[in-house]
């Protein structure tokens, strides 16, 4: 995978904002702490009697993202309802800044283990990891060459179920034109867009077709970013030109932005009185994270997040972690195509077939995505 951080065709550089948990004490202004947030992207409460802390650390999009801190935030719930002898907390960076005192406020907290949520903070991590070498980590999308003994670092091949995005996303273009955008040009961005269009060009391999995608090319690694996780109305505008382009499938991989991606697609249809445009989620099953916007997606190209960050923390807490690299991918289950939900009877049988053989090719190798898994 090409891990250029370049932005290109930045629609906004707006500052990354995030939403707010339940404040408590904090390492700074910027912060927040909690150890059972009122919050839509949580189910359950965390633990209050246990002697295992679980911490957490977010990236900016706060954890009701509808994205990776939400499921990350979710999965430390689940490992403390599955062991009562963990309790887990959270604090909330606000920007850039916020991520290594964060780190250090919960590593004066002796915690047992301690997840931080995205690429962006991996530099961060490898320094505390490095230098507090009995302190336990999990990082969720980065991973260390060599490895790093006390972090369970958790990357997914979402170029595989990308792939088969794309693929699905072609096979129910009426307008044989396709859309995908990124928040940010970091490298767990562009796989899942590589991978979609990697999966447009296999179609129209199969096919004959030639389905366009527009917002991304794999073989120049141009294409279209809002700059940031966060501002729905750029996403509702960069989608919005897209559907003007012809674009009737979308796929937007920008967290909450895409919630703005969901608009424009929503009102596009009620313009036209008809089902005109739809689009993927992306990391999580939209139609739990985004319910009110569930009869527009066809499915929701997803990663594993809460299985592993869970696996990782009851590991801590029961004494049988090991650091390394994990990777995610079709053959463990660590990245999958959500359920169709509303559209399961609107995908036809012959592409879900293709769709299913397709599956078992990209995991033995006889169909090979051009683009790299992030190992």
């Amino acid at each position: 995978m090409r891990a250029t951080l370049m932005t290109v065709a930045a629609v906004s550089a707006t500052a990354l904002l995030a939403a707010c948990g339940s404040a408590t004490s904090a390492p700074s202004s910027g912060s927040s702490s909690s150890s059972s947030p009122s919050s839509s992207s949580s189910s359950g409460t965390a633990s209050t009697t246990g002697k295992f802390l679980g911490c957490m650390v977010t990236d900016t999009g706060g954890i009701d993202d509808r994205s990776f801190n939400s499921s990350a935030w979710q999965a430390m719930q689940q490992a403390a309802q599955a062991n009562p002898n963990i309790t887990v907390k959270y604090l909330q960076s606000q920007s850039s800044s916020d991520y290594t005192p964060n780190i250090n406020a919960f590593i004066a907290k002796k915690c047992g283990i301690i997840v931080t949520v995205g690429f962006l903070m991996g530099d961060n991590t490898q320094t505390a990891a490095k230098a507090n070498p009995t302190q336990k980590f999990a990082i969720i999308d980065y991973n260390y060459s060599p490895v790093i003994k006390n972090v369970d670092a958790l990357v997914y091949n979402t170029v595989q179920d990308g792939f088969l995005g794309g693929y699905l996303a072609a096979g129910m273009s009426k307008t044989g034109t396709v859309a995908t955008f990124g928040g940010q040009k970091l490298p767990t961005v562009t796989i899942y867009m590589d991978g979609f269009w990697d999966g447009v060009q296999y179609y129209n391999s199969q096919t004959h077709k030639n389905v366009k995608v527009l917002g991304w090319n794999e073989k120049t690694q141009n294409g279209s970013f809002t700059g940031n996780f966060t501002n729905q109305t750029t996403g509702q505008t960069l989608t919005q030109t897209f559907i003007s382009d012809g674009a009737d499938v979308i796929f937007p991989v920008a967290g909450n932005v895409g919630l703005g991606a969901a608009k424009a697609v929503q009102n596009a249809d009620a313009a036209a009185g008809s089902d005109k445009v739809n689009m993927e989620w992306v990391d999580t099953d939209g139609c739990i994270k985004a319910q009110q916007y569930c009869k527009y997606f066809i499915t929701s190209v997803t990663k594993g997040i809460q299985a592993s960050v869970k696996a990782a923390v009851l590991a801590a807490a029961t004494g049988t972690f090991k650091g390394g690299n994990y990777i995610g991918d079709l053959a463990n289950g660590g990245v999958v195509l959500s359920p169709y939900h509303d559209f399961a009877t609107k995908v036809p049988a012959a592409l879900q077939a293709q769709l299913a053989k397709i599956k078992q090719g990209l995991i033995s190798g006889t169909i090979k995505a051009p683009t790299k898994s992030p190992a």
